[in-house]
């Protein structure tokens, strides 16, 4: 009988075998809806007091129109690498890897710190079913290196589910969604109408946040909480449709919006905002305990727990389709294009990236507080994915430039909503790297500290151009001479020797 190294499987493909609906599972559970409302209201409200409502509908309209730009730019060249591959054929090389690295470290470090959410989230949920030690050892989900070690099985079984293929991974994570999003609505539903705080219009009201300062913090965290909804952008090289990622990630992202509102409100409808700042990450079980008895009040902790494993293993499945994106182009090293032949995942890369993520994830546990923790990580991220959303509008605004003379509606679609979104992304990272360059005189490894905030995303850059240069000038990558991303069906992908051969499709 042949072995499977005698047999020739042919080039390894991603295949072409998601849908609208997909799409949307991804996006969703990548933006983390459940877990951005249960554990990042207080830290919204601890910058915006009230108006945290008015503040995630103002940060939506930049979203949204960075969401046009990747639909548009999506149905011109549909490609897993998204703003890598369109800001380096439209702006030039090194934009273009830069938005490429950008969202590679910022999803390894999100990975990183939302391992370390989701093993307090599930060490919460132990100590509601009353287990406080094991082998003597405190169960605390306020402890960092607990939580971080919880949180590191976590990411070897989401990886594990990554690799095995991204179908699998979307009907799992359809599930957690409607469950996790059923609790949300019923619970966030029933305090906007029980709630004993007064509600008031000022709340919808931007203009009452206490100071510019206040505004552009908070804002750069609205972002981050809409972060993840272009997911379904990495996977279009393997959606029957190209159309198919852009309705994924624009319907994920409305959805979002309707979420974050409700939690906002809700939040707020039962708590005041002294009691939202300190309840911190664990608001959501505070707000169920305040509406339900026992055993129905563990809900929202529960969802909570399925949004935390959803958004791991989503992020995951991007940021290795990222790094297949640009391997392809010998930007990365070749281990990052290893495409399974069996299940047509990059399994290598996924490999790599839970490997990294988790080696961060033990580092940061020098940080005392797992509060610290995440704002210090949420401050990082949050200007990076302003900085490669913008690139990627203003690369819209400069592929499409010939639409101003194409008629108003097609200028306003292609041209003047992605610039204006850009510069309003630039703009408000601007505004902070002066503020965090003035708020503090010396350094400290502390998230109020401005030095130590700016210091991160800066490493972050400068470390993507030394890969850059790597690329260009010993790797010779042909990306640094044309800016064009490789086409996915003009290179055969590396596969594993040992691995079985793709099934047929009526295997498949």
């Amino acid at each position: 009988m042949p072995s499977a190294v005698q047999q020739d499987p042919g080039p390894a493909r991603m295949r072409r075998s998601l849908g609208v609906k997909d799409g949307v599972a991804i996006a969703a559970s990548s933006t983390a809806a459940t877990t951005s409302i249960g554990i990042g209201m207080g830290t919204l409200a601890a910058y915006t007091g009230r108006q945290t409502p008015a503040l995630l509908l103002l940060a939506f309209l930049p979203i949204l129109g960075i969401a046009l730009s990747y639909a548009r730019l999506n149905r011109t060249e549909p490609n897993c690498g998204s703003g890598y591959t369109w800001v380096g054929r439209s702006i030039g090389p090194w934009p273009g890897f830069l938005t490429g690295w950008v969202v590679l470290v910022g999803n390894v470090i999100f990975m990183a710190y939302t391992g370390a959410v989701t093993g307090s989230v599930v060490l919460q949920f132990l100590n509601k079913l009353g287990l406080h030690s094991i082998w003597g050892l405190p169960l605390d989900p306020s402890s960092t290196g607990i939580s971080t070690a919880v949180g590191l099985v976590a990411l070897v079984i989401v990886t594990v589910t990554a690799i095995t293929g991204v179908h699998a991974a979307t009907r799992l994570q359809m599930w957690l969604l409607v469950f996790e999003y059923t609790v949300l609505l019923l619970f966030c539903g029933y305090a906007l109408f029980t709630g004993d705080q007064p509600f008031s219009l000022s709340w919808l009201n931007p203009f009452e946040i206490s100071s510019p300062q206040a505004l552009a913090q908070g804002m750069v965290l609205a972002v981050f909480f809409y972060w993840g909804w272009d997911a379904a952008f990495s996977v279009n090289e393997e959606t029957r449709s190209a159309t198919d990622a852009a309705r994924g990630g624009l319907i994920a992202l409305v959805a979002m919006l309707g979420l974050f509102l409700i939690g906002a409100l809700a939040f707020q409808r039962v708590m005041s905002t002294g009691e939202l700042i300190h309840n911190g990450p664990q608001a959501l079980t505070f707000l169920g305990s305040q509406l339900a008895p026992e055993p129905w009040a563990s809900l929202p902790l529960a969802a909570l727990m399925c949004s935390a494993f959803a958004s791991l293993q989503s992020s995951v499945i991007p940021t290795a389709r990222g790094a297949l994106a640009m391997a392809r182009d010998r930007t990365l090293g070749p281990v990052w294009q290893r495409v399974h032949p069996r299940y047509g995942s990059p399994a290598v890369g996924t490999l790599l990236i839970m490997a990294l993520a988790a080696l961060l994830a033990v580092l940061a546990v020098g940080i005392p507080k797992l509060n610290e923790m995440i704002l210090t990580a949420v401050n990082s991220i949050g200007l990076t994915v302003a900085l490669y959303y913008g690139l990627t509008a203003l690369a819209c605004a400069v592929r499409f430039r010939h639409s101003l003379r194409d008629g108003a509606v097609r200028a306003l679609r292609d041209v003047v909503v992605p610039a204006v979104s850009a510069l309003a992304l630039f703009g408000l990272g601007g505004y902070l790297v002066w503020d965090y360059a003035t708020m503090s005189d010396h350094f400290e490894a502390s998230p109020d500290n401005g030095w130590f905030m700016l210091l991160l995303p800066t490493l972050f850059i400068l470390l993507g151009l030394a890969t850059a240069a790597w690329a260009k000038w010993v790797r010779r990558a042909p990306y640094f001479r044309t800016g064009q991303g490789t086409d996915a069906e003009s290179v055969s992908l590396p596969m594993d020797a040992n691995a079985a051969p793709l099934p047929t499709p009526s295997e498949g």
